[in-house]
């Protein structure tokens, strides 16, 4: 599989850092971990894993802007581009001995995402799109699942935890797409579930609250593999809205309706 040379430099970012996650990973219990906000934690290896990714892509691009879930926001000469990086989304996972988290690298050029690396380094999976070039698991050319009924679908989600999100408004939701759908699954990192709805393991995946690191690389992905994405009002104002619904065609126009009715 061919790659462009920015897609190389992504790649080699995520890969260089998932071996520090993957040894920090071993070491879990002895990492020192210090409470960014409720329910929300950051350790040591989501700080070194930026740090990595960082130097990587700026030496390979010094110019380019930067939006960091650790370190906010880095502008760049060059305002036509930015990377747009979560070192270790599902830390929470990672904090407890889960391995399902990631690293995810988006490159917007524009406006428009054009590049996205989204990698396990648990269980050594890389996600990879470029616009107009499909989408990939490791080597293999990825599909959306290709589902018609929402019965017959397994849905990812997000569940709001303690200091986020609108539990009464979620619990709505959640209920009306219990009651027409094969199951729900919650995994702890919206970055792979995009991944997962990319590959064909969940059909459609919706959640709020998210921010643009931890969806920037899936929704390019997801679009490469021929799924449609767009924010809980079916527009394409995802980031600002902070929210995302995907899937193919026919199940993220199906989870959009249900998601839009009434308590």
């Amino acid at each position: 599989m061919a790659r462009s040379a920015i897609m190389n430099v992504m790649v080699q970012a995520a890969m260089k850092a998932g071996r520090v996650l993957v040894r920090d990973f071993g070491e879990v219990q002895n990492l020192q971990v210090s409470l960014k906000g409720p329910g929300d934690y950051v350790s040591q290896a989501d700080r070194r894993a930026e740090d990595i990714i960082l130097n990587e892509l700026q030496r390979a691009r010094p110019d380019y802007s930067f939006l960091l879930e650790e370190s906010g926001e880095i502008k760049g000469s060059d305002n036509q581009h930015c990377f747009i990086v979560d070192p270790l989304d599902g830390t929470t996972n990672f904090l407890h001995g889960i391995p399902l988290f990631a690293i995810s690298i988006g490159l917007e050029r524009q406006g428009q995402m054009v590049a996205g690396v989204i990698y396990n380094p648990a269980q050594d999976e890389l996600y990879t799109a470029e616009r107009g070039g499909g989408a990939f698991l490791n080597d293999r050319r990825l599909r959306t699942a290709s589902r018609r009924k929402l019965a017959d679908s397994i849905i990812g989600t997000g569940i709001p935890h303690l200091g986020r999100g609108k539990h009464g408004h979620y619990l709505v939701e959640l209920r009306n797409v219990m009651a027409e759908t094969a199951g729900i699954r919650r995994m702890g990192a919206a970055s792979l579930d995009l991944a997962y709805v990319a590959a064909g393991r969940l059909d459609g995946f919706w959640e709020d609250d998210l921010q643009p690191w931890d969806m920037a690389a899936g929704i390019l992905i997801i679009r490469e593999a021929g799924g449609f994405v767009s924010d809980s009002q079916g527009e394409q104002n995802i980031f600002a809205s902070k929210s995302i619904v995907a899937g193919n065609e026919l199940i993220h126009s199906a989870l959009m309706k249900i998601l839009k009715k009434p308590a």
